[in-house]
């Protein structure tokens, strides 16, 4: 199993409709693209949030060529359609991991 963890820092003026948007629109919509089996969500606790809250979403992908196909294929509109919406409200980064057991 894949995991690809995207973790954002939201600036406290957008936190709350940021959440909500996050859950009711962007994560549907990248759970209907097919690429992953399941998601979480979760804040961070115990860091600085004087500039925002922290989040993380892990997603779930059964195959690496899953992985792979939301990178080729979606990606990149998923993360313009974050920009356009928010602008420079949140940072993210993005890490890629592999279950070990």
């Amino acid at each position: 199993m894949i995991i690809y963890n995207v973790t954002i820092k939201v600036d406290q003026s957008i936190a709350n409709a940021w959440l909500l948007w996050l859950l009711n629109e962007h994560i549907p919509e990248i759970m209907q693209t097919g690429c992953f089996s399941s998601h979480k969500v979760v804040r961070l606790l115990e860091v600085d949030e004087s500039e925002g809250r922290t989040y993380a979403i892990q997603y779930n992908a059964d195959s690496k060529a899953d992985y792979n196909r939301y990178i080729e294929m979606h990606a990149t509109e998923m993360r313009q359609k974050s920009f356009d919406k928010w602008g420079n409200g949140f940072m993210a980064f993005r890490s890629v991991m592999q279950v070990v057991q």
